[in-house]
Parts: structure tokens; sequence; C-alpha cells
């Protein structure tokens, strides 16, 4: 029997089942923003600036772990920001947030962007993972009082994801990266 079929996941996770905290779905505080790329947004070489679509991800991913949180939250790391194809002049951009792992004073959000052309069809442009911390007033980490109620298999492998990013960071953390 594998770990999906006894409902564990990487390093036994029972995808927060044992979490005694009420739980919020990934549906909860899922977000979605469209932007318009103006000649603002655009770099010398006619694309996107990069810069630009991170400040994006940032925004959306905040507001997605405030909602599910509830609390101020800081961004403590972005994962995994891997740039697929450019945005041009006149672009929908799509941005789409989605809680996949929440802990003990942190969490991972999920921002997938694409390009949207006009029959609605998305190409995915970028795809990035960022932690946050969960902070008081003074900036203290402080804890997250809701779990993450994980249902389907997709969700899931997005926990179990995360979960190697997490081993990942404390990994990088414990060498000095």
């Amino acid at each position: 029997m594998n770990n999906l079929e006894t409902g564990l996941g990487r390093q036994g996770s029972d995808y927060g089942k044992s979490d005694p905290r009420p739980k919020r779905d990934v549906e909860f505080s899922q977000a979605e923003n469209v932007y318009c790329i103006r000649y603002e947004n655009i770099n010398s070489a006619g694309r996107l600036f990069g810069g630009q679509l991170i400040s994006w991800i940032d925004e959306i991913a905040g507001a997605v772990a405030m909602r599910h949180t509830g609390l101020n939250v800081t961004t403590a790391c972005i994962d995994n920001l891997t740039f697929k194809r450019g945005a041009y002049l006149n672009d929908r951009v799509v941005l789409l947030a989605r809680m996949t792992y929440v802990g003990r004073t942190s969490c991972e959000v999920r921002v997938d962007s694409y390009i949207e052309d006009k029959d609605g069809f998305r190409r995915v442009i970028n795809r990035a993972f960022l932690t946050f911390v969960a902070v008081n007033e003074s900036g203290k980490p402080i804890p997250i009082p809701y779990g993450l109620d994980v249902k389907s298999v997709s969700e899931m492998a997005r926990w179990d994801g995360a979960l190697l990013r997490r081993e990942n960071r404390v990994s990088r953390k414990t060498i000095g990266f």
C-alpha cells in the first residue's frame, strides 16, 4: 500500500488531519487577478518587467495568506520562481493563487501566472511558491489559528510538494545558504 492509499503523504504526513485547529479549505482563500500589460509595465525588449510580475505575485499571494490566516503576514521566502515565457504589450496576465500548506506560524501559497487570449485560453508564463509568516504588531511570529482542509488528490500533491520545499529551505539554512 502506498502513501496516497493510506492517506499519508511524504514523511508520514496526514495532510493536516491531526491538526486540532479549525480548518479552512483551499477555496476559502483562493484569489485571481487580471492585469492588462501597459507601456509602463514593459522593459526595453518589449516584454513585461520581471520585477513587475514578481510584485503582482507577492501582492496576490499575501492577500491569500492574510485571507486564510486572518492575520498580518510577511513574505519570508519566494521559491521556484520560474519564468517560462514572456508577456507583451496588451497581453492579459492572469494570476491564480491558492494555499498549499499551513504550518504552525508559516504557510505556503502557490501562484500560477498565465497569458489569457481573447477566447479565454491560458498559457502558463510563471509559477511561484511563496512562504509567509504570521506576525504580531512587533513583527514577531505568531501561531496561525486555522489549519488547511486538504481534500483532493491534487491538493495532497501540493501539500507534499510544500513539505519538500520546506525541507529544502531548512537544509539550505543549516548550510548557511
